[in-house]
């Protein structure tokens, strides 16, 4: 991996959306939400709400536009200090190397300098999510919240909340 970058590039979207894919835990839908996101911080760069944290995959050429991994998080409207992680994806072939929870550590770095003292991340409650629930744990994140049947029936969010300060 190489360093971190923050601004969003024009084959940002398009290697967001296919490290989404890729990972096999996201439905078509929750893709296109990832590109978006990357799509709205490209047009209108802090202003969009987005922070995104890249790392390009090591063997990429200048050409290329696969990632590593990605993070993207913003402050929550109407609160004081409080940021959402939005999306936290690592390339399958860069997963269970620690890649992950260093980006993460750096996300909440950021926060804790932009002002933020709490970090929310969500995901799903179904089984295929249990490796996902249990590295929030590992990094720090508390089970805060269970909304049974939020994305369908029997499967529901689950927030975790990390204090920062």
């Amino acid at each position: 991996m190489t360093a971190y970058r923050y601004q969003v590039q024009p084959r940002d979207p398009a290697a967001v959306a296919n490290m989404a894919r890729a990972t096999g835990f996201f439905s078509s839908d929750e893709v296109a939400i990832a590109r978006e996101l990357a799509d709205e911080a490209l047009a209108k760069g802090e202003s969009s709400g987005y922070c995104f944290v890249l790392l390009d995959a090591a063997d990429r050429t200048q050409d290329e536009s696969s990632l590593g991994a990605f993070a993207c998080y913003g402050p929550i409207p109407g609160t004081q200090g409080s940021y959402d992680l939005y999306w936290i994806v690592v390339a399958p072939e860069q997963q269970a190397t620690g890649i992950g929870r260093a980006l993460l550590a750096h996300v909440a770095s950021l926060v804790m300098q932009a002002g933020g003292r709490l970090l929310y991340a969500d995901t799903s409650s179904r089984a295929q999510y249990a490796p996902t629930r249990a590295f929030y744990e590992r990094c720090g994140f508390m089970h805060a919240a269970l909304l049974e049947d939020f994305y369908d029936e029997g499967d529901g969010k689950v927030i975790f909340v990390r204090r920062l300060r």
